[in-house]
């Protein structure tokens, strides 16, 4: 049998276009690879292309990897000529073959993140720039944004005229990037820069690699940013014979410097460029794909393209509202439980898939407590991140002092510029006396040879004694808000500027969520009983040894995978889309958030389920959120609503485990708090109306954007000058009218 008789009417066409400019629109599930490995094998059996000429380019090791071995099974003798490779594996083979053209020598070396974090450190010692000021991370974040969009140093100092702070950042790449020349070094971002300049100093050079490859397929070609789709034109200059395959409705990798105008101008660029559409979905439901369908039409900056499939309708997606973030994860929980009662259901069927990190803590308590295995990907355990961890040995330390591991941990977090030295004498000393280590601490004039040391011990060894003197005053709430205050650790973290930070700032803001959870629940809260409380949990790692799990995971982990039955979990305006890209300036933000919407719609096979909650807590606060735009959007017949379900009691009977195991079940069956204490009485009407002046006791002052009359109450959506959007409940919210004159 032809193999082209395997592949539908437009893959065939997209295997058989062989010269000249080509974009594949390959929506999700349409078969992208098995094209791009068939067209390699046309490309050699049947076209005589020698296997030398082609390149093949995709974006992660892995899927390079996946790439190979088809190629290799369907072309069989010669294939391992082909160049099958990521961006930077075939940068760095170009590079170590003719860097000395650009005066480094060919065995230069690679930095990781922490040889990076070294010379910037450096740099900004030489400069005498405050550190407070000009992190290392968020320095490093925008030279790599500048190396994204191709921008030399020179271009950025040209640009920041006129910014003092930007210019001495312009300064920082600058001398930045001599210290890397001087060291025979190139960091990840140069490896496609360098090969970039090499191209363009050296015509001989690249008209050698245009002569070797004649044939260029680019795969996820909506993630390429500027300097990637720069390299790549360079070198199908000559040929022309550019095949690249993407979609731009998955195009969900802008913060990472993705450029989404690269595919939706391709035409622009190469204006005999023929365009082809894979539509046809081999994963999903029909219903799922007119969901998806009818989501992401709603955005402009798109190519035009409707998936569809030969699959049966399948069930209505379903959309279940609750009151409360605990009330949902108890609902997937119970939901997955009964399932699993269906035959030839397994864990491993389901994914739970949410749009921050910080929303996995409630799935993994929940599951932990229903007995069902769970595997986090794209993240660690919620209780093993490092600054969950650096704030529970904070609170362990106050609790506890004898905790060496605690106070060890976070003796130098942040950075108080006590080194091993001094921390090995300390340890000698508490060694001698048979103390702990935070006893030694406060007896460190004593230690022999610890020096001007003892400057940077005491106001740790104070702070500890403040909060341990406010522990009685104070709640574990405010407690926690005094760590972070006094020892700066937010306020680092909100000066990296990165999206790392941000995610660890959203991780606290959960940690103290799960403080007030504790407060509100427990008749009699103490610090040692919620670090009890949380040990209970944390200690108990995976239930099970096999991959037979549920996968919990974050839209952006979901890219490229596919799973039977799928959760999207807090599809709330404000959560999913963020605040941050409503209240954007351009539509920009929510066109990307609607695309990682249809990214996350695209992955279930079989059964979509869509929640959300009425009232969130974030950083121990109720907020009040809108049910999520997106949800809106899916045409009202493919969707099955119902209120929350009654609660179910009774589930399948639970192996008890240990003693441990039943402890923790039993610590969090203490709901966030009773939402029948929202009894809500709606006003006959409202004194303020669309466009008014409003205030608010917490929020402050703002402008009303909408008002949505529904069954129960009001819902008022407002734009504060401070806080930014916030949607809320009338009743609850007691905005009154400010009036102008």
């Amino acid at each position: 049998m032809n193999s082209l008789e395997l592949l539908n009417k437009e893959q065939q066409e997209a295997v058989l276009c062989t010269e000249g400019p080509l974009l594949i629109l390959a929506g999700a599930g349409s078969g992208k690879t098995r094209v791009l490995t068939h067209r390699i094998a046309h490309l050699i059996e049947d076209c005589g292309v020698n296997p030398w000429n082609i390149l093949a380019i995709t974006f992660t090791n892995k899927a390079a990897g996946e790439m190979r071995e088809r190629v290799d099974k369907i072309v069989g003798f010669g294939s391992e000529s082909v160049w099958v490779s990521t961006f930077h594996s075939a940068c760095v083979r170009i590079l170590r073959r003719y860097i000395d053209r650009l005066g480094f020598s060919n065995n230069f070396t690679i930095y990781d993140t922490e040889d990076q974090k070294s010379v910037v450190k450096d740099v900004c010692r030489r400069l005498e720039l405050d550190p407070k000021m000009y992190k290392e991370r968020m320095l490093l974040n925008v030279i790599s944004r500048a190396k994204d969009e191709y921008l030399s140093p020179k271009e950025v100092e040209m640009d920041a005229r006129g910014d003092f702070r930007r210019e001495k950042i312009a300064q920082v790449y600058l001398e930045y990037q001599k210290e890397l020349q001087k060291n025979n070094a190139l960091d990840f971002d140069d490896l496609i820069v360098k090969t970039v300049d090499l191209f363009t100093v050296c015509p001989d050079v690249l008209e050698y690699y245009q002569n070797r490859f004649r044939y260029i397929m680019v795969d996820e070609y909506q993630d390429t940013n500027t300097v990637q789709f720069k390299l790549i034109s360079i070198l199908a200059g000559k040929y022309r014979n550019l095949c690249v395959v993407g979609d731009d409705d998955q195009s969900i990798y802008k913060f990472r410097g993705a450029n989404i105008e690269n595919i939706l101008s391709f035409e622009k660029t190469f204006p005999d460029a023929a365009v082809i559409r894979l539509e046809q979905n081999y994963r999903s439901t029909g219903t799922i794909l007119d969901a998806a369908n009818g989501v992401i039409s709603h955005n402009k900056g798109r190519k035009e393209k409707t998936l569809w499939t030969e699959n049966e309708k399948g069930t209505p997606v379903e959309f279940h509202q609750f009151n409360t973030a605990y009330d949902e994860a108890e609902f997937i929980a119970g939901d997955i439980r009964r399932k699993m009662q269906e035959p030839g259901t397994e864990y491993r069927d389901f994914a739970i898939l949410y749009r921050t990190n910080a929303q996995s803590r409630l799935f993994e308590e929940k599951f932990l407590m229903a007995n069902i295995p769970y595997r986090l990907v794209g993240g660690i355990n919620f209780y093993s991140r490092k600054e969950i961890k650096d704030l529970l040995a904070y609170l362990k330390t106050i609790d506890n002092g004898r905790d060496d591991l605690a106070v060890r941990r976070i003796i130098n977090v942040p950075k108080r510029g006590i080194g091993a030295a001094t921390l090995n004498k300390v340890d000698a000393f508490a060694q001698s006396r048979g103390i702990s280590f935070f006893e030694a601490l406060e007896e460190a004039p004593e230690i022999p040879g610890i020096g001007r040391a003892l400057l940077k011990i005491q106001p740790f060894v104070h702070l500890i004694h403040e909060m341990r003197l406010k522990l009685g005053d104070l709640s574990l709430k405010e407690l926690m808000e005094e760590i972070l205050d006094k020892t700066g650790y937010a306020r680092e973290l909100e000066m990296e500027d990165t999206e790392e930070a941000d995610a660890r700032l959203e991780n606290i803001d959960e940690l103290i969520t799960k403080i007030v959870t504790y407060e509100e629940g427990t008749e009699h809260p103490e610090l040692s009983g919620f670090l009890e409380e949380v040990a209970l949990v944390a200690d108990i790692d995976s239930l099970e040894a096999d991959d037979n799990r549920v996968l919990l995971m974050t839209l952006h982990s979901a890219k490229g995978l596919e799973f039977p039955r799928v959760y999207l979990a807090g599809m709330e305006d404000g959560i999913f889309p963020s605040y941050m890209s409503i209240a954007a300036d351009t539509e920009e933000e929510i066109e990307e958030e609607r695309r990682l919407c249809y990214v996350g719609i695209t992955r279930a096979m079989k059964d979509l389920i869509l929640t959300s909650a009425r009232f969130r807590m974030v950083r121990g606060e109720n907020h009040c959120n809108a049910v999520s735009r997106f949800v809106r959007e899916i045409p009202e017949n493919l969707l099955k609503r119902d209120g929350p379900p009654e609660k179910h009691k009774e589930q399948a009977p639970v192996d008890k485990r240990d003693q441990v195991y039943e402890k923790a079940r039993e610590a969090f069956r203490t709901k966030t708090f009773d939402p029948r204490q929202f009894k809500v009485v709606k006003a006959d009407s409202l004194d303020y109306g669309v466009g008014d002046r409003v205030s608010h006791i917490k929020f402050g002052q703002g402008t009303v954007l909408e008002i949505v009359e529904g069954g129960r109450d009001y819902e008022v959506k407002v734009d504060f000058d401070k806080a930014g959007i916030k949607m809320m409940f009338a009743s609850f919210a007691k905005l009154k009218k400010i009036e102008t004159l």
